[in-house]
């Protein structure tokens, strides 16, 4: 289960409360700024606007690929390590409004971590240090260190043991020690 707190909506679906859980001039100041990051590619730029605006941290020489989508509603709940890569066009989401409940959760994105393009991360989860995440995952439970994921719905496809083993195998990652 991932870790979020939960809150009962009466009436109208969740997103029709939307104004009573978040303020809107913090969702139009979040929006212009998010916009503007994801066709920035001034990865420095992107980074320290994510840092100063919108009250995210982002650990040193982590990198937002373009187009990545970050929470609107509530970005000071994300969590990046350092010398992390979020890759093209991923949504990484602090939130969700159901019909007769909205969820919010921190996400947690450890060091050196690998999130391939078009992948998005659900609120409340935790992504290990140098986990790997394949393209067009939906994370929608915690991945343990080392882990490589993938799919819709996300599976293991290499525990961290296999995956060191892979990369002592690898001619090239080999080489460069």
């Amino acid at each position: 289960m991932r870790k979020t707190d939960r809150y009962r909506v009466q009436d109208a679906n969740s997103l029709w409360h939307i104004y009573k859980t978040v303020p809107f001039w913090k969702v139009v100041k979040n929006f212009m700024i998010i916009q503007l990051a994801r066709y920035t590619p001034f990865l420095k730029l992107k980074n320290w606007m994510y840092r100063s605006f919108l009250r995210m941290e982002v650990g040193q020489h982590t990198a937002f690929a373009l187009m990545v989508m970050v929470d609107i509603m509530f970005p000071e709940k994300i969590h990046i390590g350092k010398n992390t890569v979020i890759g093209y066009n991923s949504t990484i989401l602090a939130h969700e409004y159901l019909i007769k409940e909205y969820r919010i959760g921190d996400v947690i994105i450890g060091d050196e971590v690998m999130i391939g393009t078009n992948s998005t991360i659900l609120p409340g989860v935790t992504i290990g240090n140098k986990a790997v995440v394949a393209a067009g995952t939906v994370v929608h439970k915690d991945v343990a260190p080392g882990t490589f994921v993938a799919g819709n719905p996300m599976r293991i496809i290499f525990t961290n043991e296999e995956m060191i083993e892979r990369n002592q195998k690898d001619m090239f990652l080999s080489k460069g020690k």
